[in-house]
Protein backbone atom coordinates (compact mmCIF):
# COMPACT_ATOMS: atom_id res chain seq x y z
CA UNK A 1 0.00 0.00 0.00
CA UNK A 2 1.21 3.47 -0.89
CA UNK A 3 -0.15 6.94 -0.19
CA UNK A 4 -1.46 8.64 -3.35
CA UNK A 5 -2.40 12.27 -3.93
CA UNK A 6 -5.33 12.81 -6.30
CA UNK A 7 -7.08 15.72 -7.99
CA UNK A 8 -10.35 15.53 -9.88
CA UNK A 9 -13.70 17.16 -10.63
CA UNK A 10 -17.04 16.07 -9.20
CA UNK A 11 -20.35 16.07 -11.06
CA UNK A 12 -20.84 19.79 -10.29
CA UNK A 13 -17.46 20.62 -11.82
CA UNK A 14 -15.80 21.41 -8.46
CA UNK A 15 -12.12 20.57 -7.93
CA UNK A 16 -11.65 17.76 -5.41
CA UNK A 17 -8.27 16.75 -3.99
CA UNK A 18 -6.94 14.62 -1.17
CA UNK A 19 -4.90 11.53 -0.28
CA UNK A 20 -5.72 7.82 -0.14
CA UNK A 21 -3.92 4.54 0.66
CA UNK A 22 -4.04 2.20 -2.35
CA UNK A 23 -1.96 -0.59 -3.96
CA UNK A 24 -1.65 1.31 -7.28
CA UNK A 25 -2.89 4.31 -9.28
CA UNK A 26 -5.45 2.23 -11.21
CA UNK A 27 -7.21 1.33 -7.98
CA UNK A 28 -7.27 5.01 -7.02
CA UNK A 29 -8.82 5.92 -10.39
CA UNK A 30 -11.46 3.20 -10.00
CA UNK A 31 -12.32 4.46 -6.51
CA UNK A 32 -12.63 8.07 -7.75
CA UNK A 33 -14.89 7.11 -10.65
CA UNK A 34 -17.09 5.05 -8.32
CA UNK A 35 -17.33 8.11 -6.04
CA UNK A 36 -18.47 10.29 -8.94
CA UNK A 37 -15.13 12.10 -9.34
CA UNK A 38 -13.41 12.37 -12.74
CA UNK A 39 -9.66 12.00 -12.06
CA UNK A 40 -7.32 14.68 -13.41
CA UNK A 41 -4.08 13.80 -11.64
CA UNK A 42 -2.95 10.85 -9.51
CA UNK A 43 0.56 10.55 -8.11
CA UNK A 44 2.44 8.94 -5.24
CA UNK A 45 2.82 11.37 -2.36
CA UNK A 46 6.55 11.80 -1.75
CA UNK A 47 8.11 12.46 1.62
CA UNK A 48 9.76 15.90 1.36
CA UNK A 49 12.05 15.10 4.28
CA UNK A 50 13.16 11.72 2.94
CA UNK A 51 16.33 12.84 1.15
CA UNK A 52 17.33 15.51 3.65
CA UNK A 53 19.99 15.09 6.39
CA UNK A 54 18.77 13.65 9.68
CA UNK A 55 19.53 16.85 11.62
CA UNK A 56 17.47 18.90 9.14
CA UNK A 57 14.58 16.44 9.35
CA UNK A 58 14.66 16.72 13.15
CA UNK A 59 14.37 20.50 12.93
CA UNK A 60 11.43 20.40 10.51
CA UNK A 61 9.34 17.72 12.22
CA UNK A 62 7.00 19.13 14.86
CA UNK A 63 7.76 17.88 18.37
CA UNK A 64 4.47 18.81 20.01
CA UNK A 65 0.79 19.37 19.37
CA UNK A 66 -0.33 22.98 19.75
CA UNK A 67 -3.81 24.39 20.29
CA UNK A 68 -4.19 25.02 16.56
CA UNK A 69 -3.58 21.33 15.73
CA UNK A 70 -5.88 20.17 18.53
CA UNK A 71 -8.55 22.65 17.42
CA UNK A 72 -8.47 21.32 13.85
CA UNK A 73 -8.55 17.70 15.06
CA UNK A 74 -11.56 18.38 17.32
CA UNK A 75 -13.49 20.11 14.52
CA UNK A 76 -12.75 17.24 12.13
CA UNK A 77 -13.88 14.69 14.72
CA UNK A 78 -17.14 16.58 15.28
CA UNK A 79 -17.78 16.70 11.52
CA UNK A 80 -17.05 12.99 11.10
CA UNK A 81 -19.30 11.98 14.00
CA UNK A 82 -22.08 14.21 12.69
CA UNK A 83 -21.77 12.59 9.24
CA UNK A 84 -22.11 9.12 10.73
CA UNK A 85 -18.65 7.96 9.58
CA UNK A 86 -17.39 4.94 11.59
CA UNK A 87 -14.86 6.03 14.21
CA UNK A 88 -11.89 4.01 12.92
CA UNK A 89 -12.51 5.20 9.37
CA UNK A 90 -12.89 8.80 10.57
CA UNK A 91 -9.58 8.63 12.44
CA UNK A 92 -7.90 7.12 9.38
CA UNK A 93 -9.02 10.06 7.24
CA UNK A 94 -7.91 12.63 9.83
CA UNK A 95 -4.55 10.91 10.23
CA UNK A 96 -3.84 11.23 6.51
CA UNK A 97 -4.75 14.91 6.43
CA UNK A 98 -2.85 16.12 9.50
CA UNK A 99 0.57 17.69 8.94
CA UNK A 100 1.68 17.26 12.57
CA UNK A 101 3.73 14.06 12.83
CA UNK A 102 3.22 13.76 16.60
CA UNK A 103 -0.57 14.04 16.30
CA UNK A 104 -0.60 11.64 13.33
CA UNK A 105 1.31 9.08 15.39
CA UNK A 106 -1.11 9.48 18.31
CA UNK A 107 -4.13 9.04 15.99
CA UNK A 108 -2.52 5.89 14.55
CA UNK A 109 -2.12 4.52 18.08
CA UNK A 110 -5.72 5.45 18.99
CA UNK A 111 -6.98 3.59 15.89
CA UNK A 112 -4.99 0.51 16.90
CA UNK A 113 -6.45 0.57 20.41
CA UNK A 114 -9.99 1.02 19.09
CA UNK A 115 -9.48 -2.09 16.95
CA UNK A 116 -8.48 -3.91 20.16
CA UNK A 117 -11.81 -2.95 21.74
CA UNK A 118 -10.84 0.20 23.65
CA UNK A 119 -13.35 3.00 24.08
CA UNK A 120 -12.37 6.30 22.47
CA UNK A 121 -11.76 8.13 25.76
CA UNK A 122 -9.56 5.28 27.04
CA UNK A 123 -7.50 5.35 23.84
CA UNK A 124 -7.08 9.13 24.16
CA UNK A 125 -6.17 8.82 27.84
CA UNK A 126 -2.95 7.04 26.79
CA UNK A 127 -1.74 10.32 25.21
CA UNK A 128 -1.91 12.86 28.06
CA UNK A 129 0.61 15.17 26.34
CA UNK A 130 -2.06 15.83 23.69
CA UNK A 131 -5.42 15.16 25.37
CA UNK A 132 -5.56 16.45 28.94
CA UNK A 133 -7.79 15.02 31.64
CA UNK A 134 -10.51 17.58 30.93
CA UNK A 135 -10.65 16.67 27.22
CA UNK A 136 -10.74 12.92 27.94
CA UNK A 137 -13.47 13.31 30.57
CA UNK A 138 -15.63 15.32 28.16
CA UNK A 139 -15.25 12.61 25.50
CA UNK A 140 -16.24 9.98 28.09
CA UNK A 141 -19.38 11.99 28.92
CA UNK A 142 -20.17 12.14 25.21
CA UNK A 143 -19.77 8.37 24.84
CA UNK A 144 -21.83 7.62 27.96
CA UNK A 145 -24.70 9.94 26.96
CA UNK A 146 -24.61 9.32 23.21
CA UNK A 147 -23.90 13.02 22.58
CA UNK A 148 -20.38 12.73 21.21
CA UNK A 149 -21.13 15.15 18.35
CA UNK A 150 -22.30 17.82 20.80
CA UNK A 151 -19.29 17.24 23.06
CA UNK A 152 -16.82 17.67 20.19
CA UNK A 153 -18.64 20.86 19.20
CA UNK A 154 -18.34 22.22 22.75
CA UNK A 155 -14.70 21.14 22.99
CA UNK A 156 -14.00 22.95 19.72
CA UNK A 157 -15.57 26.12 21.14
CA UNK A 158 -13.60 25.71 24.37
CA UNK A 159 -10.25 25.18 22.61
CA UNK A 160 -10.98 28.10 20.28
CA UNK A 161 -11.62 30.25 23.36
CA UNK A 162 -8.37 29.00 24.96
CA UNK A 163 -6.43 29.77 21.78
CA UNK A 164 -7.96 33.26 21.60
CA UNK A 165 -7.12 34.07 25.23
CA UNK A 166 -3.59 32.67 24.87
CA UNK A 167 -2.99 34.86 21.82
CA UNK A 168 -4.28 37.91 23.70
CA UNK A 169 -1.94 37.32 26.65
CA UNK A 170 1.04 36.72 24.35
CA UNK A 171 0.12 39.87 22.45
CA UNK A 172 0.02 41.79 25.71
CA UNK A 173 3.51 40.59 26.65
CA UNK A 174 5.02 41.10 23.20
CA UNK A 175 5.28 44.91 23.24
CA UNK A 176 6.99 45.35 26.65
CA UNK A 177 9.24 42.37 25.92
CA UNK A 178 10.50 43.88 22.65
CA UNK A 179 11.06 47.26 24.30
CA UNK A 180 13.00 45.76 27.21
CA UNK A 181 15.12 43.69 24.82
CA UNK A 182 15.87 46.82 22.77
CA UNK A 183 16.85 48.74 25.92
CA UNK A 184 19.09 45.86 27.05
CA UNK A 185 20.85 45.79 23.68
CA UNK A 186 21.35 49.58 23.81
CA UNK A 187 22.83 49.35 27.32
CA UNK A 188 25.16 46.55 26.21
CA UNK A 189 26.42 48.60 23.23
CA UNK A 190 27.02 51.66 25.42
CA UNK A 191 28.76 49.62 28.11
CA UNK A 192 31.04 47.64 25.79
CA UNK A 193 31.80 50.09 22.97
CA UNK A 194 30.95 53.70 23.91
CA UNK A 195 31.95 54.14 27.55
CA UNK A 196 35.48 52.66 27.06
CA UNK A 197 36.18 55.45 24.55
CA UNK A 198 35.36 58.09 27.16
CA UNK A 199 37.39 56.14 29.74
CA UNK A 200 40.53 56.59 27.61
CA UNK A 201 39.90 60.35 27.41
CA UNK A 202 39.47 60.66 31.18
CA UNK A 203 42.63 58.61 31.81
CA UNK A 204 44.65 60.76 29.39
CA UNK A 205 43.74 63.97 31.22
CA UNK A 206 44.07 62.43 34.71
CA UNK A 207 40.68 63.91 35.58
CA UNK A 208 39.08 63.56 39.01
CA UNK A 209 35.87 61.68 38.31
CA UNK A 210 32.52 61.81 40.16
CA UNK A 211 31.32 58.65 41.94
CA UNK A 212 28.64 57.98 39.32
CA UNK A 213 31.22 58.12 36.52
CA UNK A 214 33.54 55.79 38.44
CA UNK A 215 30.71 53.27 38.83
CA UNK A 216 29.90 53.44 35.10
CA UNK A 217 33.55 53.00 34.11
CA UNK A 218 34.04 50.11 36.54
CA UNK A 219 30.92 48.39 35.23
CA UNK A 220 32.05 48.88 31.63
CA UNK A 221 35.56 47.60 32.39
CA UNK A 222 34.16 44.50 34.08
CA UNK A 223 31.80 43.81 31.15
CA UNK A 224 34.60 44.20 28.59
CA UNK A 225 37.15 41.99 30.36
CA UNK A 226 34.79 39.51 32.02
CA UNK A 227 31.92 39.27 29.53
CA UNK A 228 31.93 35.50 29.92
CA UNK A 229 31.22 35.93 33.64
CA UNK A 230 28.27 38.20 32.82
CA UNK A 231 26.87 35.63 30.36
CA UNK A 232 27.43 32.84 32.89
CA UNK A 233 25.60 34.84 35.58
CA UNK A 234 22.65 35.50 33.25
CA UNK A 235 22.53 31.83 32.25
CA UNK A 236 22.76 30.78 35.89
CA UNK A 237 19.88 33.05 36.89
CA UNK A 238 17.71 31.74 34.04
CA UNK A 239 18.54 28.12 34.91
CA UNK A 240 17.89 28.66 38.62
CA UNK A 241 14.57 30.37 37.87
CA UNK A 242 13.39 27.56 35.59
CA UNK A 243 14.45 24.91 38.07
CA UNK A 244 12.73 26.75 40.91
CA UNK A 245 9.46 27.16 38.99
CA UNK A 246 9.45 23.45 38.08
CA UNK A 247 9.09 22.60 41.77
CA UNK A 248 5.51 22.70 43.15
CA UNK A 249 6.33 25.31 45.80
CA UNK A 250 8.27 27.49 43.36
CA UNK A 251 5.57 27.24 40.69
CA UNK A 252 2.94 28.25 43.26
CA UNK A 253 4.95 31.33 44.37
CA UNK A 254 5.59 32.39 40.76
CA UNK A 255 1.97 31.87 39.65
CA UNK A 256 0.73 33.93 42.58
CA UNK A 257 3.34 36.64 41.94
CA UNK A 258 2.27 36.95 38.29
CA UNK A 259 -1.20 38.02 39.41
CA UNK A 260 0.32 40.93 41.38
CA UNK A 261 2.47 42.37 38.59
CA UNK A 262 1.27 45.92 37.85
CA UNK A 263 -0.90 46.15 34.72
CA UNK A 264 -0.02 42.66 33.44
CA UNK A 265 -1.27 40.93 36.59
CA UNK A 266 -4.80 42.20 36.00
CA UNK A 267 -4.83 40.84 32.42
CA UNK A 268 -3.50 37.43 33.49
CA UNK A 269 -5.99 37.18 36.36
CA UNK A 270 -9.00 38.06 34.20
CA UNK A 271 -7.92 35.67 31.45
CA UNK A 272 -7.52 32.87 34.01
CA UNK A 273 -10.94 33.57 35.54
CA UNK A 274 -12.51 33.60 32.07
CA UNK A 275 -10.91 30.21 31.38
CA UNK A 276 -12.26 28.83 34.68
CA UNK A 277 -15.81 30.12 34.15
CA UNK A 278 -16.03 28.88 30.56
CA UNK A 279 -14.60 25.45 31.35
CA UNK A 280 -16.75 24.95 34.46
CA UNK A 281 -19.92 26.02 32.64
CA UNK A 282 -19.20 23.60 29.80
CA UNK A 283 -18.50 20.71 32.17
CA UNK A 284 -21.68 21.43 34.14
CA UNK A 285 -23.83 21.74 31.01
CA UNK A 286 -22.44 18.43 29.72
CA UNK A 287 -23.59 16.62 32.86
CA UNK A 288 -20.23 16.18 34.61
CA UNK A 289 -20.74 15.71 38.38
CA UNK A 290 -20.05 18.92 40.28
CA UNK A 291 -17.15 17.58 42.36
CA UNK A 292 -15.46 16.09 39.30
CA UNK A 293 -16.01 19.36 37.40
CA UNK A 294 -14.06 21.32 40.02
CA UNK A 295 -11.24 18.77 39.89
CA UNK A 296 -11.05 18.82 36.08
CA UNK A 297 -11.29 22.59 35.69
CA UNK A 298 -8.57 23.17 38.29
CA UNK A 299 -6.11 21.55 35.86
CA UNK A 300 -7.28 23.66 32.91
CA UNK A 301 -6.58 27.12 34.37
CA UNK A 302 -2.78 26.61 34.15
CA UNK A 303 -2.11 28.48 37.39
CA UNK A 304 -1.31 26.58 40.60
CA UNK A 305 -2.62 29.38 42.85
CA UNK A 306 -6.01 29.32 41.11
CA UNK A 307 -5.88 25.52 41.06
CA UNK A 308 -5.62 25.52 44.87
CA UNK A 309 -8.51 28.02 45.19
CA UNK A 310 -10.73 26.00 42.83
CA UNK A 311 -10.04 22.72 44.65
CA UNK A 312 -10.95 24.42 47.93
CA UNK A 313 -14.21 25.53 46.31
CA UNK A 314 -14.86 21.92 45.34
CA UNK A 315 -14.22 20.74 48.88
CA UNK A 316 -16.65 23.35 50.21
CA UNK A 317 -19.37 22.25 47.79
CA UNK A 318 -18.68 18.64 48.81
CA UNK A 319 -19.39 19.63 52.44
CA UNK A 320 -22.78 20.98 51.35
CA UNK A 321 -21.95 24.70 51.13
CA UNK A 322 -23.49 26.83 48.40
CA UNK A 323 -21.52 27.81 45.30
CA UNK A 324 -21.82 31.48 46.29
CA UNK A 325 -20.35 30.76 49.73
CA UNK A 326 -17.33 28.89 48.40
CA UNK A 327 -16.82 31.53 45.68
CA UNK A 328 -16.69 34.22 48.37
CA UNK A 329 -14.23 32.18 50.44
CA UNK A 330 -11.94 31.66 47.44
CA UNK A 331 -11.20 35.42 47.30
CA UNK A 332 -10.67 35.37 43.53
CA UNK A 333 -13.97 36.95 42.47
CA UNK A 334 -15.09 40.58 42.70
CA UNK A 335 -18.45 41.62 44.12
CA UNK A 336 -19.97 41.91 40.63
CA UNK A 337 -19.12 38.31 39.70
CA UNK A 338 -20.33 37.11 43.10
CA UNK A 339 -23.63 38.88 42.51
CA UNK A 340 -24.01 37.19 39.11
CA UNK A 341 -23.18 33.79 40.65
CA UNK A 342 -25.76 34.45 43.36
CA UNK A 343 -28.46 35.21 40.77
CA UNK A 344 -27.50 32.15 38.72
CA UNK A 345 -27.64 29.88 41.77
CA UNK A 346 -30.99 31.31 42.87
CA UNK A 347 -32.55 30.85 39.42
CA UNK A 348 -30.94 27.47 38.75
CA UNK A 349 -29.17 28.93 35.72
CA UNK A 350 -25.59 28.98 37.00
CA UNK A 351 -24.13 27.71 33.69
CA UNK A 352 -25.51 30.66 31.77
CA UNK A 353 -24.28 33.12 34.41
CA UNK A 354 -20.78 31.67 34.38
CA UNK A 355 -20.70 31.97 30.60
CA UNK A 356 -21.71 35.62 30.96
CA UNK A 357 -18.91 36.17 33.49
CA UNK A 358 -16.46 34.55 31.04
CA UNK A 359 -17.70 36.82 28.23
CA UNK A 360 -17.31 39.86 30.48
CA UNK A 361 -13.75 38.92 31.42
CA UNK A 362 -12.89 38.20 27.79
CA UNK A 363 -14.09 41.66 26.75
CA UNK A 364 -12.10 43.27 29.58
CA UNK A 365 -8.94 41.36 28.60
CA UNK A 366 -9.31 42.43 24.97
CA UNK A 367 -9.86 46.05 26.00
CA UNK A 368 -6.90 46.12 28.40
CA UNK A 369 -4.65 44.53 25.77
CA UNK A 370 -5.78 47.12 23.20
CA UNK A 371 -4.74 50.01 25.48
CA UNK A 372 -1.68 48.25 26.90
CA UNK A 373 0.79 50.18 24.77
CA UNK A 374 -0.78 53.47 25.90
CA UNK A 375 -0.52 52.36 29.55
CA UNK A 376 3.01 51.00 29.47
CA UNK A 377 4.54 53.58 27.13
CA UNK A 378 4.80 56.38 29.76
CA UNK A 379 6.43 53.92 32.21
CA UNK A 380 8.97 52.76 29.62
CA UNK A 381 9.66 56.34 28.54
CA UNK A 382 10.24 57.32 32.17
CA UNK A 383 12.62 54.39 32.63
CA UNK A 384 14.52 55.33 29.46
CA UNK A 385 14.62 58.97 30.62
CA UNK A 386 16.21 57.98 33.94
CA UNK A 387 18.70 55.75 32.11
CA UNK A 388 19.70 58.54 29.71
CA UNK A 389 20.02 60.96 32.63
CA UNK A 390 22.39 58.61 34.44
CA UNK A 391 24.51 58.20 31.31
CA UNK A 392 24.53 61.96 30.67
CA UNK A 393 25.60 62.78 34.21
CA UNK A 394 28.11 59.95 34.38
CA UNK A 395 29.77 60.53 31.01
CA UNK A 396 29.28 64.13 29.98
CA UNK A 397 29.60 65.87 33.37
CA UNK A 398 33.33 65.03 33.58
CA UNK A 399 33.67 66.20 29.95
CA UNK A 400 32.07 69.47 30.96
CA UNK A 401 34.51 69.81 33.87
CA UNK A 402 37.47 69.14 31.57
CA UNK A 403 36.24 71.78 29.14
CA UNK A 404 35.84 74.30 31.94
CA UNK A 405 39.38 73.64 33.19
CA UNK A 406 40.76 74.04 29.66
CA UNK A 407 39.01 77.38 29.21
CA UNK A 408 40.40 78.68 32.52
CA UNK A 409 43.96 77.81 31.45
CA UNK A 410 43.53 79.94 28.34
Amino acid sequence: MELFEYKGRNQRGEIMHGTIDSPNSKAVAAWLIAAGIYPIQIQVKGDKLKHQPAWLQALQVKKSVGLRDLLLFTRQMGTMVKSGVPMIEALSGIQKSTANKVLAGAIRDIRANLEKGFELHRAMFLHPHIFNEYYVSMVKVGEDTGKLEEIFKRLHEQIEFEKHMTQKIKGALRYPTYVLISISIAIAILTIFIIPVFAKIFTKFHATLPLLTQILLATSDFAVHYWWVVLAMIGGVVYAFKRYTRQPSGRYVWDRFKLRIPIMGSIIKKATLARFCRSFAMASESGVPLMLAFSLVSRVVDNTYFEERILLMGEGVGRGESLLRVAQASEIFTSLELQMISVGEATGNIDSMLNQVADMYQEEVEYEVSILSETIEPILLGFMGVLILILMLGVFLPMWDLGTVALKKH
